[in-house]
């Protein structure tokens, strides 16, 4: 792979060198591959069509979590995070030692690989909350939630600059990956001031299907708000705002 450079930018092929942009620019390289036949029947690519098909079982997977959690994530993920993901979905999928190469999937593999996934690298959670905080999942009840304590945010949040409030948020998803539906709930505290007074304790509560048999995801995350004139504005357009898968219960 090659990148282009100079005034005039190439799209297509042309002379055997394919000239396409990506998110990482303008870039080229030699047209080639195997035929597409050769892949789908020859016993020699066995191994290839078994890592295809679970590589695409990983994206599909990916989207539907994606989808699931749609309405909080528009504002906190950064341009990597699809591919992030689905790297992430392969390993649940090899963590599956029930079927056989090519078969395995998310269901029976190890969904709980997925806990600590940042969607936004540019505001992990880890890096933006100090506070502690618990979650739990009650798989009986049906209910997913993250408890804080009482914290002073001035010293526990490590808030990007222009912010002045900011406020906590959470998902809880129940995902049927075979027939791709899902049930969600979000929740979020009130908008909080970045001081020295220190904040009630918050307990979010998201309610899914009770004795559900399907796998339970709970995400936390972090909005950014800057107040001008009484108004609350979201900050630099949420690039900064943390979203991290903090608790799993799969199968």
């Amino acid at each position: 792979m090659a990148r282009q450079s100079g005034l005039i930018k190439l799209n297509g092929t042309l002379g055997g060198i394919t000239f396409y942009k990506s998110q990482d620019g303008y870039l080229a390289r030699e047209k080639g591959g195997i035929e597409a036949d050769r892949i789908a029947n020859d016993p020699n690519f066995q191994r290839t069509r078994e890592n295809g098909a679970e590589f695409g079982a990983a994206g599909k997977a990916g989207r539907l979590l994606r989808t699931a959690f749609r309405t909080i994530l528009q504002n906190s993920a950064d341009n990597r995070m699809v591919g992030r993901l689905t790297a992430e979905m392969v390993k649940v999928i090899q963590g599956d030692t029930t079927n056989v190469r090519g078969q395995r999937n998310v269901i029976d593999g190890e969904a709980e690989l997925l806990v600590g996934f940042d969607f936004n690298l540019k505001g992990k959670l880890q890096n933006t909350i100090y506070a502690p905080y618990t979650t739990n999942i009650d798989r009986t009840a049906g209910t997913l939630e993250v408890v804080v304590p009482p914290f002073v945010p001035g010293n526990m949040i490590a808030a990007p600059s222009g912010a002045t409030h900011f406020k906590i948020e959470t998902a809880g998803a129940e995902i049927d990956f075979e027939n791709e539906t899902y049930v969600i709930d979000a929740k979020e505290s009130a908008v909080l001031a970045i001081g020295n007074t220190a904040t009630a304790a918050i307990t979010l509560s998201n309610a899914v299907t009770a004795n559900s048999t399907h796998p339970l995801f709970l995400v936390m995350g972090m909005e950014f708000y800057q107040e001008v004139n009484g108004q609350m504005y979201p900050l630099k357009n949420g690039a900064f705002n943390a979203l991290t898968i903090v608790n799993v219960s799969g199968m």
